[in-house]
């Protein structure tokens, strides 16, 4: 039963990383290196905390991005 339950996590662990993954090509970030992603990515975290107005300016823009998926 353990045993389920850690391969259960083990891939739900798994495909949020894809997931997370796609959204790093969907930014058209694909062919960065990951050392300037991750430091995007640690920037972006200090800049949205306690800062509302640009976590709804860039919710904004990323729900428009996923809302053009199709086209």
């Amino acid at each position: 039963m353990a045993r389920t339950m850690t391969n259960d996590a083990r891939k739900k662990d798994t495909r949020e990383k894809i997931e997370l993954g796609g959204l790093i090509v969907k930014a058209g970030l694909r062919y960065e290196k990951r050392a300037l992603l991750l430091g995007l990515l640690i920037d972006a975290s200090h800049r949205l905390k306690g800062d509302d107005a640009e976590q709804s300016r860039l919710t904004v823009i990323g729900a428009e991005a996923f809302a053009h998926d199709g086209e």
